[in-house]
């Protein structure tokens, strides 16, 4: 493999604006002696010109099946559905490690064409920490689309097309002016309050003058007792920000909105974490993703009860797309100054292994 060369490939995904290597971040790859190459690309947040500025080379947009397989191929989001086998060594978010819809289909990519998969999602440091992720900018933005969802339902209105603000600044003002000036009296709560994202989602909330009373901040000592929990009932926004990777009881179930009746002041529920399709998703009461020109889907609630809408947008943080790419690609960069050879990224190998060989069981198939 070409240990130094890495190939920036543009997003596919609709909307998606940010960037998995920024032009700091591939500048001080280009002066530890890499080759950085960039395919052409619109609808990115930054510039072609930007990364030509530092020094990486600009190729067409959406090229790289053409690449040589020697070179790694870095993105965000999942590749376009298809069947064609993977060849090339991939760093990206694939979201198929916790059995999401679809996952032994992509993980049969790779084994068909042999290619390797480093899932940004799985790369930890020796503690077991994530190295690089984008938890704080999603639960932010994941709040200020709940607010904003607020902002429309008081109004009898559905919240409409969201598109990336400029800065963190501008979507702060626009959320508070569409609440009429501020947060005040709008109540919140955030299930897994002390990690990234739910400090992400905190932040937001003060932002905007919610009192420090009505932010509501539970982690696990507060779920310890396992839900459903008739709290999230009692306030207008709930940001779900906790990382799952087991079955836990629900926070939520329709069962129990349903019996609240209009005693439910609950509005907006906004699954930040967004394991829509995991079998152990801890708030059955949805069951698609929605997007940006989408950004709601409605709860049946049961006749004659006040609405409720969920927010399940899978990436969110590209509603401050430079600010979240900055902020990521600098976190990242340690780890791949020294791709592939730390153990940062043979740990991860290790797990790709893994995880192709329970899709190649899923599938029947032998392995060899």
């Amino acid at each position: 493999m070409s240990h130094r060369t890495l190939w920036l490939r543009c997003e596919t995904k609709e909307f998606e604006r940010r960037a998995a290597l920024t032009p700091t971040t591939a500048k001080r790859l280009i002066d530890a002696g890499f080759d950085i190459i960039v395919e052409r690309d619109e609808q990115r947040i930054f510039d072609d010109s930007e990364y030509k500025a530092v020094g990486c080379k600009l190729v067409d947009n959406n090229t790289w099946h053409t690449a040589p397989s020697d070179i790694a191929i870095i993105g965000l989001k999942e590749l376009e559905e298809s069947t064609d086998p993977l060849s090339h060594t991939h760093i990206q978010f694939a979201h198929c490690f916790k059995r999401q819809a679809g996952w032994s289909d992509v993980l049969f990519r790779f084994h068909s064409g042999g290619g390797t998969l480093y899932d940004l999602e799985f790369l930890h440091d020796e503690n077991g920490r994530r190295v690089a992720a984008f938890g704080f900018h999603a639960g932010f933005a994941g709040a200020a689309a709940g607010a904003l969802a607020l902002a429309s339902r008081r109004k009898d209105e559905k919240l409409g097309l969201l598109q990336p603000f400029e800065n963190e600044g501008s979507m702060v003002n626009t959320v508070m002016r569409l609440l009429g000036g501020n947060g005040r009296g709008v109540k919140a709560l955030v299930i897994g309050a002390l990690g990234r994202c739910g400090r992400g989602a905190v932040e937001l909330f003060r932002k905007i003058g919610l009192d420090e009373n009505d932010i509501i901040k539970w982690d696990l000592d507060e779920t310890a007792r396992g839900g459903p929990f008739s709290e999230i009932l009692d306030v207008d926004i709930f940001v779900n920000c906790i990382y799952l990777n087991s079955k836990i009881p629900s926070f939520i179930d329709r069962d129990q909105i349903i019996a609240a009746g209009v005693r439910r002041r609950l509005s907006v529920v906004v699954d930040v974490s967004c394991d829509t399709t995991n079998p152990f998703n801890p708030i059955p009461i949805y069951n698609v993703n929605t997007t940006f020109s989408a950004p709601t889907v409605p709860v049946d609630v049961g006749p004659g009860n006040p609405s409720l809408s969920v927010i399940s947008i899978d990436h969110l943080p590209t509603l401050l797309p430079r600010e979240a790419s900055e902020q990521f690609s600098a976190d990242l960069l340690p780890s791949l100054l020294e791709f592939p050879t730390s153990r940062v990224w043979t740990d991860a190998e290790v797990l790709f292994k893994k995880k192709k060989e329970e899709a190649i069981r899923d599938k029947g198939i032998s392995a060899s």
